[in-house]
């Protein structure tokens, strides 16, 4: 199964099983993924915004969260592990209502029991306007009969 695909599945279980996921960030789209990295989009609505009518601070760390499980899932995990550390480093507003931010993921370090990852997000302008950093702890994870770790190994991968 091509890395897009699982991703794409994993984030539908989210969609389907999460309380917040489904509710904050139902419109986010993965565009596109390969083993350590995704990227995914979202056009900012109502929602998404402060009362300053901008992108909010807390949309912004759960796109971080979200991202590093997504991540962490483009490396074959279909259990993404839990948090163990989360940072945000907001940089300049994401937007208003109707503008479109992009987000790129990727999974820095993969190990049995640690993953860490990273994010960066730019406006449709390709400006950087926020980027983070997300520690998953794996060591579970890696029971799920849904994994398919081998088949997404960077080393033997040709997306």
């Amino acid at each position: 199964m091509p890395a897009l695909k699982f991703v794409r599945s994993v984030w539908e279980s989210f969609r389907a099983n999460s309380g917040l996921e489904a509710r904050l960030l139902d419109g986010l789209r993965v565009t596109a993924a390969q083993p350590g990295k995704v990227n995914f989009e979202l056009d900012i609505q109502k929602e998404h915004t402060n009362r300053l009518n901008i992108l909010h601070g807390g949309a912004i760390a759960s796109m971080v969260d979200l991202g590093g499980s997504l991540a962490v899932a483009s490396r074959g995990l279909f259990a993404t592990g839990v948090s163990t550390d989360l940072n945000v480093t907001y940089i300049s507003s994401g937007g208003k209502i109707g503008d479109k931010i992009m987000a790129e993921a990727t999974c820095d370090k993969f190990g049995k029991t640690l993953a860490f990852t990273s994010i960066k997000f730019t406006n449709s302008k390709g400006d950087l306007f926020a980027r983070g950093s997300h520690t998953k702890y794996v060591a579970l994870a890696w029971k799920d009969p849904n994994n398919i770790v081998e088949e997404l190994n960077p080393k033997t991968t040709k997306e």
